[in-house]
């Protein structure tokens, strides 16, 4: 075999080596911008998640504290209203304990009156305050 022959057949496989090198060096460099960019992404959409779950939290915060100040507001109006309820009865108490003392006192100055606190009427006297006495009848 001519020497030319061999220079040639060493050429041409050298320069398909050097083709086959460029080529797989080009594939790689395009994988990598492909992961470059796919990271990209994730990240974008990593940003985007992150930003939705802190305004998630900060609305759930939002609504906790909402919640807490509305069970304080609660409290506060029950606790108001059975201080009142308590101040009440204990009025009602006074005043039992009051129209009690009196009721003895007018019984020690006039035994004669009745409990319900009208004096004994005759039969024969004219009762004014019956109810359903006179007036119209309604149908």
């Amino acid at each position: 075999m001519d020497t030319w022959l061999i220079v040639l057949i060493v050429v041409v496989a050298v320069v398909l080596l050097v083709l086959l090198a460029l080529a797989l060096s080009k594939r790689s460099r395009v994988a990598k911008l492909r992961q470059r960019e796919q990271a990209r992404e994730h990240l974008q959409e990593s940003q985007v998640r992150a930003a939705r779950a802190e305004k998630e939290q900060a609305l759930a915060e939002e609504q906790a504290a909402r919640a807490r100040r509305e069970r304080a507001e609660v409290e506060e109006r029950t606790r108001l209203a059975e201080q009142e309820a308590r101040e009440r009865s204990q009025r009602a108490g006074e005043e039992a304990s009051e129209a009690e003392k009196l009721r003895a006192r007018a019984e020690k100055i006039a035994p004669d009156l009745a409990h319900d606190g009208h004096t004994h009427q005759q039969p024969d006297a004219p009762q004014h305050d019956q109810p359903g006495g006179g007036g119209a009848t309604r149908r």
